[in-house]
């Protein structure tokens, strides 16, 4: 049995990770419900936005290719360009390694002759593909916790020039859908080109990634537009993509500072049940101490006797 002395060592170390581990569940707590706060009041906003732009893009199946915004072009599938959204920090339980295990399941089974790129937002993703050795071609690490919609432009500016330009022909992002503070779901989607297929699970679809067979309801909206069609549908198109990005930004940032109160309330239950177990430990090695010690001076009475 350990000394008293190393004991009440280990108690005052499992005590001190403690009070790290309890700041931290709080202030996580905190940043928690303003993530989640954020998250719930753009979320019907960016569903129905998205609804709009995918009943356009049903509108223009059957129109002249010159006619169409290049968002909505549909084209073979040769390069795919990857959004991966991670955390900067760790000590958030399995928040970066369940989405991360998306990405290489869906790396494992694509075509081989895609080719497919990445542009990391946050530390942990921008680590994992570079030790797996996989291209990125940009490294977003200095996003604010209270993201707004103007911190996402370069994002999404990029990821639309990059389509537009004809250099991928489609735009995929991985991140992890909040659905509460005990569950989150890592997730992929298309954002470009917008489709009348919402591709919100690839991953059960995921051998066919180059080809979207779905077939999508056949109830069709028809709109009317004022001024140039194409110029107006390119623009609400732009706009409406970053802010599906955003609102995935935010669904992963609240799922990330869930995860890691979680994890935190976790530890810190961990570290009173351990201080409770070398407590009574420490007391049965002193109360050892104390009975030895009591029988060596009655044995040094008997023998002055």
């Amino acid at each position: 049995m350990a000394s008293t002395k190393e004991i009440k060592r280990r108690i005052k170390s499992v005590k001190s990770t403690k009070k790290i581990t309890k700041a931290m569940e709080l202030v996580a707590a905190s940043k928690m419900k303003r993530a989640i706060s954020s998250t719930l009041a753009s979320r019907l906003y960016a569903e129905y936005s998205w609804e709009v732009l995918t009943s356009i893009a049903k509108n223009l199946d059957n129109k002249d290719e010159d006619q169409t915004h290049p968002l909505f072009v549909q084209r073979e599938v040769k390069n795919i360009l990857l959004i991966f959204i991670t955390s900067n920090r760790g000590l958030c339980g399995a928040y970066n390694s369940q989405v991360t295990k998306t990405v290489l399941s869906l790396l494992k089974n694509k075509n081989n002759n895609i080719n497919l790129d990445i542009v990391t937002i946050g530390k942990k993703g921008d680590m994992m593909m570079r030790r797996i050795d996989r291209k990125i071609i940009a490294s977003f690490t200095e996003l604010p916790d209270d993201i707004s919609l103007s911190d996402v432009i370069p994002i999404s500016k990029m990821a639309i020039d990059e389509y537009s330009h004809g250099n991928y022909d489609k735009v995929l992002v991985a991140y992890t859908d909040f659905n509460s503070v005990l569950f989150q779901k890592p997730n992929i989607k298309q954002v470009l080109p917008v489709s009348k297929n919402d591709l919100r699970d690839l991953i059960t679809n995921i051998e066919h990634v180059a080809h979207d067979d779905k077939k999508g309801s056949d109830k069709k909206i028809d709109y009317l537009f004022e001024g140039n069609q194409k110029k107006l549908i390119g623009s609400l198109a732009e706009k409406l993509t970053r802010m599906q990005i955003y609102q995935m930004l935010l669904e992963s940032n609240a799922s990330e500072q869930s995860s890691r109160m979680m994890a935190m309330k976790n530890a810190s239950e961990a570290a009173g049940e351990m201080i409770d177990d070398l407590t009574l430990v420490f007391n049965k090695a002193r109360q050892a101490g104390i009975t030895r010690e009591i029988s060596e001076i009655s044995a040094g009475m008997v023998s002055v006797n």
